[in-house]
């Protein structure tokens, strides 16, 4: 089965679509499926717009509104997880996951599907320490505050992941699982992305939560995407046993979706050929999604996931044989997920502009349908029925924060994470130092492969689209030299993490500011990745 995978698509789906028509015409290659690692941004209309947290200059409607209501359909079957640009309150919608649109399905805040036999499952968001151990709270109209945090990853999920045993053969998330850069050429990778290399060696770069997923889930292939370039590793995961086999995980991330860049993959994963065409639930996840329903929490109260640490009753919320089995027996093993797709909202009517809606709450019949199915909890109805009672989600005390500022949390913040240092840094995770030579074209496109000695095959006619080599083992004597060095420097970066946060430079410095014009500009990764979007479009 041929699988495409996209990194960002910042909602220019007739793009990423036109890309494997012309695929098809030109090479005689049709994926089967196609997944999206993140911002894929699903805007309906002029109120979405008004919930993705990126500055008003950059809110454009792109053309997910025409996919939305049914002037085109996906011709391939999409499945996508959410990122950090997104129009949070339609995908709110869907904390289990559903469709967004005809043949385009999101995972919701964690899911697990097959397709054809292919256990694909994905984690939506990014990590942020302050809000990882808070309940989903959040509901629109948002502030400054939530309209970030509701695209922040909670433990709950992670919780709900790590319950799984059965193998996995795809795993999704939109930011890198902190440390996979020591396992391919984090040589190359520093050379064209050199504003990495403080949190490469004081090993903070990516997301501490998805490293654990990582470890713990194994799958055959991770795909990623939020820093706009093209990296692959190669990880061999350590056995549990000698009767263990072992295990491999091939991770690729994704550049942006640009005319004119490398964002499309495609790989050949094995498949089960008597398998029918349509996307399926995974009994397995169900199974957890049931047992961890009496977790569900909608406060903005931080708290721990259960543990074996004389704390808790039960720890080990994992699916029995049984209970997978009886989820089979109320689907009368029928796994295929219905196409029930529903308008929830007005869609976006170039004609009429309607640039002073609000966003509201809503309850999708999708999700309302899924929980009475299987006994779950609807997160969206638990949130309005505790404003009602006056208990639900409170405003910050604190100050609002600039628009283009997130809130980095408090350094006396409990964290199981110690290497997260999101609230020991004074500069804003989302702010990263650029050398003033390179400026922001180096955000435009980047590749980073495993090997210079196992190249890529490039598609013949254009750059768009690469075809995965058949292995992504990193043998280069550059990729792998120095990871031991390097996972020294790590350790001995951590020991000394507190002590260096207090001498890093403050969160805004000018390059002319105080006469000091020799000064490195702080910029937001995000506004550079939007101008360099720009830039693109003006060529």
């Amino acid at each position: 089965m041929k699988v495409a995978v996209a990194g960002c698509c910042h909602g220019a789906l007739d793009k990423m679509y036109e890309t494997l028509e012309l695929l098809q015409r030109r090479h005689n290659v049709r994926p089967d499926l196609l997944l999206c690692c993140g911002d894929f941004q699903a805007v309906r209309n002029e109120a979405d717009l008004r919930c993705m947290a990126v500055p008003a200059k950059y809110r454009h409607m792109q053309t997910f509104y025409r996919y939305y209501s049914g002037e085109k359909k996906a011709p391939v079957l999409t499945v996508f997880i959410g990122g950090n640009h997104e129009a949070s309150n339609h995908l709110q919608e869907l904390p289990y996951g559903g469709w967004v649109a005809p043949n385009i399905y999101y995972l919701g805040y964690a899911g697990v599907v097959r397709f054809r036999g292919v256990r694909i499952g994905g984690i939506s968001g990014i990590f942020k320490s302050h809000d990882y151990r808070k309940g989903h709270f959040e509901c629109p109209p948002y502030n400054q505050q939530t309209i970030r945090s509701a695209y922040h990853v909670r433990n709950i999920e992670v919780f709900k992941l790590k319950q799984l045993k059965r193998p996995m053969d795809i795993f999704m998330s939109h930011d890198w699982p902190r440390s996979i850069y020591h396992y391919g050429n984090k040589k190359q990778l520093l050379k064209m992305k050199s504003f990495f290399r403080q949190e490469v060696e004081s090993n903070t770069l990516g997301s501490p939560a998805a490293s654990e997923l990582l470890q713990h889930l194994k799958p055959t292939y991770w795909f990623s995407a939020h820093l706009h370039v093209k990296f692959a590793a190669f990880m061999q995961h350590e056995t549990n046993s000698k009767e263990e086999l072992p295990k491999a995980t091939k991770f690729l991330a994704l550049d942006k979706c640009l005319p004119h860049r490398d964002f499309l993959q495609i790989i050949e994963v094995e498949h089960d050929p008597n398998a029918g065409d349509s996307l399926e639930y995974d009994a397995e996840w169900i199974a957890v999604l049931k047992a961890t329903n009496s977790l569900v929490n909608v406060t903005q109260s931080s708290w721990n996931m259960p543990e074996k640490n004389g704390l808790h009753a039960k720890w080990d919320y994992s699916a029995t044989e049984e209970a997978i089995k009886e989820v089979l027996e109320e689907l009368n093993h029928n796994l295929t997920i219905p196409c029930n797709f529903t308008l929830t909202a007005a869609c976006y009517d170039p004609s009429k502009p309607q640039k002073n809606v609000e966003p509201v709450h809503t309850i999708n019949p999708q999700t309302t349908e899924f929980c009475a199915q299987f006994g779950l909890t609807d997160i969206n109805d638990r949130i309005q029925q505790a404003k009602e009672e006056g208990s639900g989600r409170g405003e910050y005390e604190a100050e609002e924060e600039e628009e283009e500022m997130d809130s980095t949390g408090s350094a006396e913040e409990p964290s199981e994470y110690s290497t997260d240092n999101s609230g020991l840094s004074s500069i804003n995770p989302d702010e990263i130092m650029l050398d003033e030579e390179g400026g922001d074209e180096d955000l435009s496109t980047c590749s980073v492969d495993p090997s210079p000695d196992h190249p890529p095959e490039f598609s013949t006619s254009f750059s768009d689209i690469r075809i995965m080599p058949d292995s992504m083992a990193v043998s280069s004597d550059d990729a792998m030299d120095s990871n031991n060095e390097e996972l020294d420097k790590c350790g001995a970066s951590r020991q000394g993490e507190e002590k260096s946060s207090t001498e890093r430079p403050l969160k805004r410095i000018s390059g002319d500011e105080n006469g000091n014009s020799g000064v490195k500009k702080i910029k937001r990764r995000n506004q550079a990745i939007y101008a360099a979007e720009d830039e693109e479009k003006t060529d």
